[in-house]
Parts: C-alpha cells; sequence; structure tokens
C-alpha cells in the first residue's frame, strides 16, 4: 500500500486492536505435470491487510472462490500466511501460536459436523477450557449454555438429539466459554432457515454487548453481514476491492464490483424508497492461477478502460474509514449506469 492515508498501524499504536492483518499472502502451489512445466500457484489471498478492534465486528463479503474462507483459516491459524502477518489477539500474537490458545476461536456454516457425535453438550463446550478444575469447568458450561439461551439439562444431550439452531447455540456456547478476544464465524448461520438465522444473529449482538469479544463475520448473505457488522470488507479474487462502514452499503459504494454486489440484495420498499436495478456482470472471475496483470475486475467491469487493463490499482482511503481499489471509483451507481458515461453499461 503506497498512500500514507491508509498506513495500518501497529497494535501497539491502536489501542483495543484484537486483529492485525499486515500484506496477508497465501498462495497453493499446483503439481507440476513435467519437469518442463513452469511452476505454477493459486493466488488465493494476495496482499490483505485488515484491523479490527474489540467489541468490532468486520464482514467479509465476496463471490465463491474470492478467498475469504482462506483469510478466515489464516486468522484462526489453521494455515499460515505464505508471506505477510496474521496477529490476534491485544499482544499481537502470531494467529498460528494463538491456535488453540483461547485467544481466537471459530463457529463454522455445519454444526453437525462440527460436534463430535460421541460427546455430550457438556464434554463438546468444556474440552474448549484446556485443563481447569472440575467445577470450574462445570461452572463456566453453565454460564456459557445460560449465555446462548440453553438450559443446563442441555448438558447431557448428544448433538444428535438437538435441532440445527441448538447445535449452533452450542458451537457458539463452545466458542465463547474461554472469553476470547476474537471469534471468527464462517457462514454460521447460513444452513439455518430465516427464523433461526434471526435467532443466531441477536445472539451474537447480544452476546457481543455483553463481553466486548470482537467477530470476523464472513458470509455470502450480505443482508446478514450487514445486520451485525461494523464494517464490511469486499474480496474479489484474493483482494479486499472495498472497505466501508457497514452503512455506506445503502448508497455510498464506490466500486464496481461492490456496487453490483449491492444489487444482488433482496429489497424491501417503502412508497418513498427508489428501486435498486441489478447489475448483471458479464463473464467468470479470472483464473486465480492467472490473475490479469492491472485490475483483477478489468474482465468484467462494466466501465472498464485501457488504463484498467494495465494497471493495477492501489486500495487508498477515499474517505474517513473507507478504503477502495479502483481507478474510478464511484462511476458505477446502483442504477446500473456509468455516472461519467465512460465504458459500457451493465446489462440490466
Amino acid at each position: 500500500m503506497t498512500d500514507d492515508r491508509a498506513r495500518v498501524t501497529t497494535p501497539a499504536e491502536e489501542p483495543g486492536v484484537v486483529l492485525d492483518v499486515r500484506d496477508a499472502v497465501r498462495h497453493y502451489a499446483l503439481r507440476r505435470r513435467s519437469l518442463r512445466e513452469p511452476r505454477r500457484s493459486v493466488h488465493a489471498v494476495d496482499g490483505v491487510s485488515i484491523q479490527l478492534r474489540s467489541g468490532r465486528t468486520l464482514g467479509i463479503v465476496g463471490e465463491s472462490g474470492c478467498g475469504k474462507s482462506t483469510l478466515g483459516r489464516l486468522i484462526t491459524g489453521l494455515e499460515t500466511p505464505t508471506t505477510g502477518s496474521v496477529k490476534v489477539g491485544a499482544d499481537g500474537t502470531p494467529a498460528a501460536v494463538a491456535s488453540g490458545s483461547g485467544t481466537v476461536q471459530a463457529v463454522f456454516q455445519d454444526p453437525a459436523s462440527a460436534l463430535d457425535p460421541r460427546m455430550r453438550v457438556r464434554e463438546s463446550i468444556g474440552e474448549a477450557l484446556g485443563r481447569v478444575g472440575k467445577d470450574e469447568r462445570e461452572r463456566r458450561v453453565g454460564e456459557a449454555l445460560a449465555a446462548v439461551g440453553l438450559t443446563s439439562e442441555f448438558g447431557s444431550r448428544y448433538p444428535h438429539e438437538l435441532s440445527g439452531g441448538q447445535q449452533q447455540r452450542v458451537c457458539i456456547a463452545r466458542a465463547i466459554v474461554d472469553e476470547p478476544d476474537l471469534i471468527l464465524l464462517d457462514e454460521a448461520v447460513s444452513s439455518l432457515d430465516a427464523s433461526l438465522q434471526a435467532q443466531i444473529l441477536d445472539l451474537l449482538e447480544r452476546l457481543q454487548r455483553e463481553t466486548g469479544t470482537a467477530y470476523v463475520f464472513i458470509s455470502h448473505d450480505l443482508r446478514a453481514v450487514r445486520q451485525v457488522s461494523h464494517s464490511v470488507a469486499v474480496m474479489y479474487l484474493g483482494q479486499v476491492v472495498e472497505q466501508a462502514p457497514a452503512e455506506a452499503f445503502d448508497r455510498g459504494l464506490l466500486h464496481p464490483y461492490a456496487v453490483a454486489l449491492r444489487s444482488t440484495e433482496p429489497q424491501i420498499l417503502d412508497d418513498e424508497a427508489d428501486p435498486i436495478e441489478r447489475i448483471v456482470l458479464r463473464g467468470e472471475p479470472p483464473s486465480a492461477v492467472n490473475p490479469p496483470a492491472g485490475c483483477r475486475f478489468a474482465p468484467r467491469c462494466p466501465i472498464v478502460d485501457d488504463h484498467c487493463r494495465r494497471i493495477a490499482p492501489d486500495l487508498v482511503e477515499a474517505a474517513s474509514d473507507h478504503l477502495v481499489r479502483c481507478h474510478k471509483p464511484g462511476e458505477l451507481s446502483l442504477s446500473g449506469v456509468a455516472r461519467t458515461g465512460a465504458g459500457m453499461p451493465a446489462e440490466a
């Protein structure tokens, strides 16, 4: 990042920071079919820098394959970056070192597969506490169950005896029982029906108010992300293309991809609201093995020009707490047309 206005500070400079991702890269080498074949890699995450303070939620959205789940694995320490750094907790511990320490926990999409079918609920939750006394373990497990709206009676049940919503509450109880600084929620409500989603989202917001835990909320569901997030990062082909306060997603988005993504969200209109025309992007995302030399969104962008195809844009600060990676920020509106007339309009 070359713009000093978008300079990332260190946890020591920024009190309360519990996640500091700095120029994180994660490439996966592909097996060569012959010695003559050049080495190739999948560019899953390519130079991501983000920060998150205690008590705040960062939402991460994007298409399948954009790198958001790989970024989640880097944050939880399940994988290490090829280059760059990922630090978690108030003391800035590398994520790979902090993994398993209770500093960062995770809640994933399928609660049934996340729970050991041979373990009772109290055992699954208590496992996250490590070595503590029996009385202390029982007390904290009981408090965690109560915090997610389950009685102590649920502690004696096995996962198959619970509904999907109850299973996800158990996963959340297991995540909060050791009072982590940060919880990663990777598609944590996508497998639930609408009513259960609303309950779990309300639960997460209440727990955050009570504990001050920071969340990274990864989802393809922009509605859910906007509900619980203070800021939202939009990823495309391994990079953050826009990061903005959640309220900017109503009308203030600047990157053409983020605008197109926002246009797909279902709308509930009142008499005074203007409808948002859906912007349909042409083509498929480029290969993550061989990303475009210029802007990675250029092959699908409705307002692309030759400069976009040749020169890769930097992620720069367009407004307070609003970063964008685009040569022509704000030129595509939610009506699906270019504001300046540059480029061709998207399909309706």
